[in-house]
């Protein structure tokens, strides 16, 4: 069976302060997205989609497209601040950057026929993370039961300010309830301040939170369009002050009874570049793993 990851790279990573999804951290000039296809090309994925801006397509073909397209399908999919329902275009010109990761996947809809895993372009998952995603979906034959990949908060934290996470709730193996958060580490415990603006509450440091890593059945998109629409009939100011997240329409479906989420844990190290200075321990890191043996110094000379 076909597996398609899907890698949400539109964003424009406005805390790094530029475009980190291009950002060498490997000896060779590879990405972070290098090593990500790279994984989940050993777990058995055989395609890739990056949601991009359409403005950014020559410099992803030219760099990671060319070097991966010898050894996975690759698709280029574009999120476009103007694909919104007709009677809510005038609000295209009050806004600057795209609606949200529900947008970003659903752009890849055309270019998915089967199960399919959902990542952030500037986060490095880890193999294990691949290898659990892909074990799942193998084992899962419930069109409306999905599973997210989490993390302890702490593995996931940054050294130079606050971090968005989900944070989840879980019910044995279900996870019941994700609350998109602000989270700020305070020692020995985390505080967690909701996207929604409800109130703050503390979190354990080896509290599960998502980071992005879904896995879907093809069914999860008719879930996608019908939120997207949904946003869409708020009133303008709250469209235009919020956007439609991944994490929240998973919540309220699950909320209603129509799917479920299993929480599987992964084994491995989360490296992300939220900020500028988190870019050096990135580096660091691959080049460790490399030393490991985990990957080959050139990574795609296969």
């Amino acid at each position: 069976m076909e597996k398609t990851l899907v890698v949400m790279a539109a964003g424009m990573g406005s805390r790094f302060g530029g475009l980190k999804q291009i950002e060498p951290v490997g000896p060779n000039g590879e990405f972070i997205l290098d090593y990500s296809v790279y994984d989940a090309y050993l777990a058995g994925f055989t395609k890739v989609v990056f949601v991009i801006k359409k403005e950014l397509e020559d410099v992803f073909k030219e760099t990671i497209g060319s070097r991966l397209e010898d050894h996975i399908e690759v698709a280029y999919a574009y999120q476009n601040i103007e694909d919104i329902p007709f009677d809510k275009k005038y609000l295209i010109e009050k806004r600057t950057k795209p609606w949200g990761t529900v947008q970003a996947v659903l752009c890849a809809k055309d270019y998915v026929s089967g199960d399919f895993v959902v990542i952030n372009a500037d986060d490095f998952y880890g193999r294990d993370t691949y290898k659990k995603a892909s074990e799942f979906l193998d084992s899962n034959h419930d069109d409306n039961v999905y599973a997210s990949i989490t993390f302890p908060y702490i593995k996931t934290a940054s050294l130079y300010g606050s971090v968005k996470r989900a944070v989840c709730y879980t019910d044995g193996d279900d996870i019941t309830k994700l609350v998109e958060s602000s989270i700020t580490t305070m020692g020995d415990y985390a505080q967690a301040r909701p996207l929604d603006g409800s109130a703050e509450f503390p979190i354990e440091l080896n509290q599960a939170v998502s980071m992005n890593v879904f896995a879907f059945k093809y069914t999860f998109f008719a879930y996608l369009e019908e939120y997207f629409t949904e946003f869409f009939k708020q009133d303008d100011e709250a469209i235009l002050n919020s956007e439609a997240l991944l994490p929240d329409v998973v919540e309220k479906n699950i909320f209603n009874g129509k799917i479920k989420l299993k929480n599987v844990p992964t084994n491995s190290n989360w490296y992300g570049v939220t900020y500028k200075e988190d870019l050096e321990g990135v580096k660091k890191a691959i080049s460790d793993l490399i030393k490991e043996g985990v990957y080959p110094n050139k990574l795609w000379k296969m």
